[in-house]
């Protein structure tokens, strides 16, 4: 006899037992735990920066059985699908675009699991299917224009297409590991050209006498994260205005996820002077974000690259994930990935304009990946 299931919405994950939502995931992906969602709720990373959580619940009796991170939205920053001008021309034409739902892991275009089940089979398809109708029943309810779920993993690309919505591609960059038994073997498998480039990038960082550590997250001390925390924020000051994430966020890292938590410094004459902080998965290493206080040629592509890299070889790990844009990265042995999101428009007449859209944008997108794809540096690709 099938389970009757209940849907809760919840504004904070503060109720909900860690073990109960983490058995639900694939524990292969850091984004998606109790630890990591919560903890960007906790240490105030959210409100000010226009996420609201309203996550989706889903019962059997007592049991927690479906769940999906859910946000209301007034901005679209730190989405990385960028609908900006969606919005533009809604309230062009007399729309209100904000406020509107997103399921993404806010400032994080990492790909994974969104419709958190546990399992795979008809059970699990059903409990995708009640988190998406009970997802797009409030967003219908609250007059919301949009709801949007974002980097989504292939287990649950079908739920999304039988509720009807509309498909985006995006590009990422990902480094593949095949079996590499160090990073001489790696760099044996590029071109001339390639190889000969990244020893000389690699050596110029060596001869400033760059001292690196590599860090796990119980390794990291307080004053470890708070020199990276300088170098984080002279970036997004740098760039994007004020740092999305706090000082507790990143501590807690070292204490609620220590397995999942990579820090690579780099010091000279004594003191720090760049830093990168990345994410471990089951067989991944997420590179997130990266800072300086003084200028090296190539530090970055050493800790954000070549460091990674050299941990996923030497950990017998299968990606490197480097994430959104920059196709500088293809000369240094990443390939273009097919990141995939799903979209829900409420008005009738904006729907049909995006699909519209999109059908052209999607035409474009798979020939810019395959464009992309002619251009790597490995030998077999000549």
């Amino acid at each position: 006899m099938t389970d009757t299931l209940t849907v809760k919405r919840l504004d904070s994950l503060a109720g909900v037992d860690p073990g109960a939502w983490n058995a639900l995931t694939d524990r292969g992906n850091p984004f998606v735990s109790h630890e990591f969602l919560y903890g960007l709720e906790r240490h105030d990373c959210l409100d000010a920066h226009g996420w609201l959580p309203c996550h989706q619940a889903v019962y059997a009796g007592d049991r927690l059985v479906g769940a999906m991170p859910l946000y209301a939205r007034t901005n679209s920053y730190g989405e990385f699908v960028f609908d900006w001008a969606w919005a533009d021309a809604f309230e062009r034409a007399g729309g209100r675009y904000y406020p509107k739902l997103v399921t993404a892991i806010p400032f994080t275009p990492v790909i994974g699991p969104r419709l958190l089940t546990g399992g795979a089979g008809a059970e699990a398809d059903r409990i995708r299917d009640v988190l998406l109708r009970s997802t797009l029943d409030f967003a219908a309810e609250a007059g919301m224009s949009s709801f949007h779920c974002l980097f989504t993993g292939g287990q649950d690309h079908a739920a999304f297409l039988r509720g009807g919505l509309l498909e985006r591609l995006t590009c990422q960059f990902h480094w593949h590991n095949r079996g590499y038994r160090d990073f001489q073997d790696f760099l044996d498998s590029l071109s001339s050209k390639r190889r000969k480039q990244i020893r000389r990038e690699r050596r110029e960082v060596a001869d400033h006498a760059v001292d690196i550590e590599v860090l796990r997250g119980g390794e990291i001390s307080d004053r470890q994260w708070q020199e990276f925390y300088g170098f984080y924020c002279s970036t997004f000051e740098r760039r994007w205005g004020s740092p999305r994430l706090t000082p507790g966020f990143f501590r807690s890292l070292s204490t609620n996820l220590p397995d999942s938590t990579l820090l690579v410094l780099a010091a000279s004459g004594g003191r720090y002077v760049a830093g990168a902080f990345a994410m471990l998965g089951a067989d991944t290493v997420y590179g997130r974000h990266w800072g300086c206080s003084d200028h090296y040629p190539f530090l970055h592509f050493e800790l954000c690259y070549y460091q990674t890299i050299e941990f996923c070889i030497r950990h017998g790990l299968a990606r490197v994930d480097a994430g959104v844009q920059g196709e500088h990265k293809l000369s240094r042995g990443f390939e273009p990935v097919a990141a995939h999101s799903f979209h829900w428009i409420r008005h009738a007449g904006f729907r049909e304009a995006v699909a519209d859209y999109l059908n052209r944008e999607t035409r474009e997108m798979n020939w810019y990946l395959d464009s992309l794809s002619t251009h790597l540096p490995y030998k077999s690709a000549s």
